[in-house]
């Protein structure tokens, strides 16, 4: 954990929920509007990340009103493919008007209050444009704070066909954000198992 001390600029940061996906894990449904503990997901996510940042949108490309409907901007990628996290995160990139802009799935609601600042705090430490957090298991690609700068060079890597977004990060010289302290903010739904897990897990958290 970094122990810095310095606030992260949060008024500068930009919170973009990706809630783009096609949820083809879990049958189809849009995962974000999926409800635990009597709210959908996305309404876990929003409550988390509000202290942390000074604006949020949500990246959306179905169900578009339905996610209006919590009273933040919805953006939808400029293709209609759905072509991943990468196009969201271009999509927002585009959109904002901050510095930065701190990327997290729709469907993942155990985020942990300091994910904004020790994201930055990598990321400045480094001199990098790009933080992604990494948990014991691995990297975690979707959870990442972006300098706004990296918007071309997002777009150019679309354009070329490419779709991953570790190995886009990698040529960004993305700084990588140890979160293994955090095992359960990287929880999702994707199964039914997921589900129980992630009931469980909030319920421990207080979070229903």
């Amino acid at each position: 954990m970094n122990t810095c001390t310095s606030q992260a600029p949060l008024a500068d940061v930009t919170a973009v929920v990706l809630a783009g996906g096609r949820g083809a894990r879990l049958g189809g449904v849009d995962k974000g509007l999926e409800e635990l503990c009597g709210r959908p997901l996305i309404a876990h996510i929003i409550a988390a990340l509000i202290p942390q940042c000074g604006t949020l949108m949500i990246n959306a490309n179905r169900n578009k009103e339905r996610y209006a409907a919590f009273g933040y901007p919805v953006i939808s990628d400029d293709d209609s493919e759905f072509l991943g996290p990468l196009a969201g995160m271009l999509s927002a990139l585009q959109a904002v008007q901050t510095r930065y802009v701190l990327c997290v799935p729709c469907d993942a609601p155990l985020l942990p209050a300091d994910l904004t600042t020790r994201l930055w705090h990598a990321l400045k430490d480094e001199k990098a444009q790009a933080s992604v957090a990494r948990s014991s298991d691995g990297l975690q690609p979707v959870y990442v704070l972006l300098d706004t700068s990296l918007r071309d060079k997002l777009h150019l890597y679309l354009d070329s066909g490419a779709r991953k977004t570790a190995d886009w990060l990698q040529s960004v010289a993305a700084v990588e954000t140890d979160f293994s302290d955090c095992p359960t903010m990287f929880l999702n739904l994707n199964t039914a198992a997921d589900r129980i897990t992630l009931l469980q897990n909030m319920q421990e958290a207080a979070s229903c």
